[in-house]
Formats: C-alpha cells, structure tokens, sequence
C-alpha cells in the first residue's frame, strides 16, 4: 500500500490550498471516563462541517487534471456529499448540478445552495434517495456529466484518506487504536487502506443501517431490506464494491452496531458538557468508547468525530429518545375506567419523582373504559418499579409501547 500512501499524502498536501488541517484535540472528559488519552480527530470543524469535502475535492481535482475540458459535475445527495461538492465546484470554478430528494429539509438545501452559490443547481427529484440517484445517473448519460459517487469511487477513497495522513502527522505517528464511523465505506476504506495493519481499527454502524456487518457476513456486498435514516450520514442500504474490496477482510468483532437511541445520549453529552454539536453519524465514534473497556486503557485512541451538521429542529426528538434508553420515559396505553375520581385514583400512583409528560384520549365512547395515551418522565430509571407496581395494585390495564415502533411512530 505505499503507493496508496504517497498517494493519499499528494492529495493531503494539495488540499492545503483550500482548507487547514482540522483540529486533533485531546478530550480531558473522556480520557478521565475511560482510562485513555482519548482525542477527537474534528472532521466537524472542516469548512462544510463533514469530511466529505476531502473525497470531493480529490476526485474533481484528478478529473479536471486528466480532462481539463470538463465543466459540468453531478452528484444525488441529500446531506454532506452535496454540501462538499457543492463547495468544490465553486472553488474549481466548474458547474455543479446537484440532485436532492423532494423531501430533504429545507435547511440542508439551503446550506447546499450557499456553499455552491452560482456555480450550483439544485433538482428536488423523487421521494426517496434511489429515485434521485437514478434521475441524477440520467442526467449524466444524457449531458455528457462526470458523476460523483459519494464513496465508491476510488479517487474519492483516496481523499478521504487524507484524514490519516493529518491524524499521523499531528501525532508524530499513528495512534494505538483509531474508531470511526462507516456508512458506505469511503473514509473508513481509505483510513484502513493509509494505516494498514499498525493501527487496531474499529468501525461503528448504526444499528438500523449495518450494511458492513452484512456484507462480512455474506461475503459481498449485500442490500439491507430496510435502513433506519436516523443516523443519516452513515445509513446506507449497501456497502460499495471498491470500499468492500479495501474493508473484506475486517474482523467481524472489530464491527460494532450502535443503538440509535444510546446515540442520542452521546449526542447530548457532547453537547452539553463539551460544547460539540455532532450530528448522529458523528457521535458514532464516541459512543462506541463505552463498549471497549479495557481494550482502549491506558492506551492513545482518536475517535473521528466525522460530521456536525445537526438540525437543532431535531433536538428535542434527540432529548426524547435519549430519555427513553436511558429509561427516564416511558408511554403507556392506559384503560382508564369512565367513573368519578378514576383520574384522581390514577394520578395517586405517581411517585414524587415522576411527572406526566403526555396526556392524551384516544377515544371517547359510551363504554365502560376509556383508552388513555400516557407519557411518564422520571429523574430515575429505578421509578418506574414502583410506579408499575403500584399500577398492578389498582388493578388499572395497561401495555407499555415505549420499545413498540409501529405504534410510537404513529402516537408518540
């Protein structure tokens, strides 16, 4: 692989004309936590708050470099690829069209179209993401477009490979373990392809888009039946040809799936302890710290905190899912029997800790019940024993649908 590095250090040196180094920062929080000098590499603070500006700006530089005479680029995203691309095309100075699913939110359109200014256009196209990149695959038969994958290209793994190139020269050499997250395998393709075997690497997954995981499994790339787009950044449905080819022969261990829900809580301990905004997929690396133990202690570990661009829209359904792992809240389908003080009898089990967060009638009705939505915070997960005891003891019927997601997708 010392061609990949020469390569990769070609690409790092020549980004340098476009933006610094981002920051390797020590974490004095979570190297007390976990017994390790633990150090956030800060892909978050590049100038389109991800690293996917590094794949971008390497594949467009060898294509313009090999055949000047293009002008026109073409991607499908709906979040960091098209922001990284759109701001290469302006820097290049190269028109850029940019192919946006109908229902992509409006706020990371509209960093879209400042990042990329004039030299872009944006096509709202399809209701999902396959849609888009077949219009956007179209587009560019049609046009003669040179098509910019977001990780399956071989330049683009190259680019982000310039992330190990700086985390090794900040360190004065390579760290003993390095986490980061993998979606459709572009930086981790290219950070494992720079290091080779000297680093013990562990790449985190959503657990709802573990396309690596299954790929291991099947031994080639494979197309999960559903993906959950929480962790939008690294939720793929399928890893990429090129980026498997570099990553097959990981250790299935070495692979971990994250819960969504436990990722909030990182989310909002970073947020709220550190000052980082991460956005789901650039929690992945920090979280997964809680499951190394003593793998990691005492030892130099850089979590690539790979993007920050978070919709504070988004906040308060983090702040609740967060609460629901850690098991502070929980919803219940409560019979409440239509009588005279069947609220005041209810609302007697409530412990001093809890609180009624939500209150809701399902139905109304001439029967002898009535089903009742209930939503209970609590400052303790152990409140809830007591709390369902005394229920048990009232003789009041009820079924928890905290963990039902057919159910909370459509009432919570």
């Amino acid at each position: 692989m010392s061609d990949f590095k020469d390569t990769a250090r070609v690409a790092e040196a020549a980004m340098r004309t476009v933006f610094a180094p981002t920051p390797l920062q020590r974490n004095d929080h979570l190297s007390e936590r976990y017994g390790a000098e633990i150090l956030l590499k800060r892909e978050d603070l590049s100038p389109v708050r991800s690293y996917k500006l590094r794949g971008a700006f390497n594949a467009m530089r060898k294509v313009l470099a090999a055949r000047p005479d293009t002008t026109q680029f073409v991607c499908a995203s709906a979040g960091n690829h098209a922001q990284g691309v759109a701001f290469m095309c302006r820097h290049f100075g190269v028109r850029g069209v940019i192919f946006m699913p109908v229902t992509t939110p409006q706020q990371k359109i509209g960093k879209t179209d400042k990042f990329g200014g004039d030299a872009v256009t944006i096509r709202l196209t399809g209701d999902y993401f396959d849609d888009t990149l077949a219009a956007a695959q179209a587009y560019c038969t049609e046009m003669g477009a040179h098509f910019l994958s977001p990780f399956d290209d071989e330049d683009v793994i190259e680019g982000q490979a310039t992330v190990a190139v700086e985390i090794e020269a900040q360190l004065g050499g390579a760290p003993d373990n390095l986490i980061l997250p993998v979606g459709g395998g572009g930086l981790a393709a290219g950070i494992r392809s720079y290091f080779g075997g000297t680093v013990a690497l562990t790449l985190v997954e959503p657990a709802g888009g573990a396309c690596l995981a299954a790929a291991l499994a099947s031994g080639a790339p494979v197309r999960l039946p559903a993906v959950n787009t929480f962790a939008d950044g690294a939720a793929v449905a399928q890893i990429g040809t090129r980026t498997f080819a570099r990553l097959r022969d990981i250790a299935p261990a070495d692979v971990r799936a994250i819960d969504e829900d436990r990722l909030c809580t990182t989310m909002l301990e970073m947020l709220n302890i550190e000052g980082i905004v991460l956005e789901p997929a650039g929690a992945l690396s920090v979280d997964a710290l809680a499951d190394m133990g003593d793998a990691i202690k005492g030892r130099r570990v850089v979590c690539v905190t790979s993007g920050g661009n978070f919709d504070f829209e988004r906040l308060p359904e983090v702040k609740e899912r967060a609460q629901r792992f850690a098991g502070l809240k929980k919803y219940f389908i409560l019979r409440m029997p239509q009588r005279p003080g069947a609220l005041r009898d209810f609302l007697a089990v409530l412990g001093p800790e809890d609180d009624i967060a939500r209150f809701e009638y399902l139905k109304k009705s001439a029967r002898n019940f009535g089903s009742v939505l209930i939503g209970i915070e609590t400052t303790r997960s152990e409140n809830f024993h007591a709390f369902l005891q005394k229920l048990d003891k009232t003789g009041f019927q009820y079924r928890d649908i905290t963990r039902d997601e057919v159910l909370a997708e459509f009432l919570i």
